[in-house]
């Protein structure tokens, strides 16, 4: 019957050991999502549904093979990326240090004592001895207002935060890849616009001084020709400097020494999707690394709360510790020389200045700080959505009228060269129009990077990238 007793008495002292629990339970706070994207045009992101480019594999929305090495590399050596999966270790073993606070300690071990006195002449006799001891001893902390139980709680939120950080960081990572891969392939098309424009170049220069050598043309005209020479020349170079930075910045970023990088598809051949499904709202929330980083430091937040109120109430502390000891080691085991004692203490705060109660509205102020960056890490991410979506579309259509453009200064080149070679035209004629067709050509390959950028931008800002 005692041992009933008993155990109905330790089942319900830990049922009310670990029933209480003070501070606020966790709530997300209400958010004010929007219907839709502002720049969501239906040509653009299609019909309106769930899904979104958000929602895509990196490897379906870049296709170049070479890139995709690239990403997959540095997946594995980007500095960053491992950074990040450091101190989600770190966080996992605060869990574990965190969390031991709940439970008691034990230890146990051996120890001797030996102990001379000489005797002091008709008072006392001398005497020696060595004692041997045994013992195990226990010390417990209870939770009862659950102090330890928020700080784990708190702890967990941590270790959450940083797995989530590690996304963003891998979002990052892949933005900032595929965004130096693109600039790479542009500028590997200006060189090949440089070099081919300076080919033509040289040639026409020679038509020039042929000319002026028959006495058809003047001095002034094989000048003009030479500017034209010179400008196509002196850009190849220095588009070969920015080639090599552009590789250097690559090969860091995969976390290799600078090196050549290898090449896929053009920078037109790029594929681009027909339509950006934006999907909805307020899936971002769940999506996006970075707002999700920001709502476990608010659960964080929340928890220390707890832990704070939980120091205004009592402490209350168990001690024990149990064992053997004997003088001379032969005895230590008999029965008779066991030896224990115990002790249960209560602590009170009476007065600390107002310390504890501070450090409780600290940490209210605290959690309402991670409130707003909640907030305003939502709101962030709609604007950056929103300004990738119309980013998309503009740059869509300012490409296209420079492919329009760009066709128009080729046959005005064109026609004034067949003009200049007839007599019927200046050779400044020719001059305009070869530079504002080279200009052209120049900005349509700066169009064709802008387009592909904001689409990286946009995916990135749709929470993409992360999903392996």
């Amino acid at each position: 019957m005692k041992r009933k007793l008993s155990a109905v008495g330790l089942i319900a002292a830990f049922t009310l050991l670990t029933g209480c629990l003070v501070g606020p339970n966790y709530k997300r706070p209400q958010i004010n999502a929007p219907a839709t994207y502002r720049g969501a045009t239906p040509d653009l992101t299609g019909s309106a549904s769930a899904a979104s480019l958000g929602d895509e594999k990196w490897w379906s929305v870049f296709q170049d093979e070479e890139l995709q090495k690239l990403i997959r590399t540095g997946l594995f050596q980007n500095f960053d990326v491992r950074i990040a999966a450091s101190r989600i270790l770190q966080a996992y073993q605060q869990v574990i240090i965190t969390r031991a606070n709940e439970f008691p300690n034990a230890s146990a071990g051996p120890s001797v004592t030996g102990i001379k006195s000489p005797s002091i002449p008709g008072a006392f006799p001398g005497f020696s001895y060595v004692a041997d001891e045994l013992t195990a001893a226990v010390s417990w902390n209870l939770d009862f207002w659950g102090r330890y139980r928020r700080a784990t709680e708190a702890a967990r939120a941590n270790l959450l935060q940083a797995q989530w950080n590690k996304r963003a960081v891998v979002d990052t990572f892949i933005e900032n890849l595929a965004t130096a891969y693109f600039q790479l392939r542009e500028l590997d098309s200006q060189l090949e616009i440089s070099k081919q424009t300076l080919a033509s170049r040289q040639e026409s220069l020679k038509l020039t001084q042929t000319l002026e050598r028959g006495g058809a043309t003047s001095l002034v005209d094989v000048r003009q020709a030479e500017q034209l020479v010179e400008e196509a020349a002196g850009n190849i170079p220095n588009t070969e400097r920015l080639i090599a930075q552009s590789e250097n910045q690559i090969s860091i970023l995969i976390g290799e020494n600078p090196h050549s990088i290898p090449r896929g598809r053009k920078l037109e051949d790029e594929p681009l999707p027909e339509t950006v499904p934006a999907g909805i709202p307020s899936r971002l929330l769940e999506r996006r690394p970075d707002i999700q980083q920001a709502e476990q430091q608010l659960i964080a937040a929340n928890a220390e709360i707890g832990a704070a109120r939980a120091q205004l109430f009592p402490q209350i502390a168990l001690t024990g510790s149990a064992g053997l000891e004997s003088i001379g080691l032969g005895n230590l085991f008999r029965g008779s020389n066991r030896i224990w004692n115990y002790t249960a203490s209560l602590t009170q705060p009476i007065f600390n200045a107002g310390s504890l109660r501070a450090n409780v509205h600290l940490a209210e102020e605290q959690k309402q700080q991670y409130v707003l960056t909640y907030e305003q890490t939502i709101q962030t991410a709609f604007r950056e959505v929103s300004d990738s979506l119309v980013a998309y579309g503009k740059y869509r259509d300012y490409r296209a009228h420079q492919e329009a453009l760009a066709a128009a200064a080729r046959e005005a080149a064109q026609l004034s060269e067949i003009r200049y070679r007839g007599g019927v035209a200046s050779y400044l004629e020719v001059l305009t129009n070869e530079t504002t067709y080279y200009a052209a050509e120049l900005g349509l390959a700066q169009a064709r990077l802008n387009e592909r950028l904001s689409l990286v931008q946009l995916y990135n800002a749709l929470g993409g990238g992360w999903e392996q």
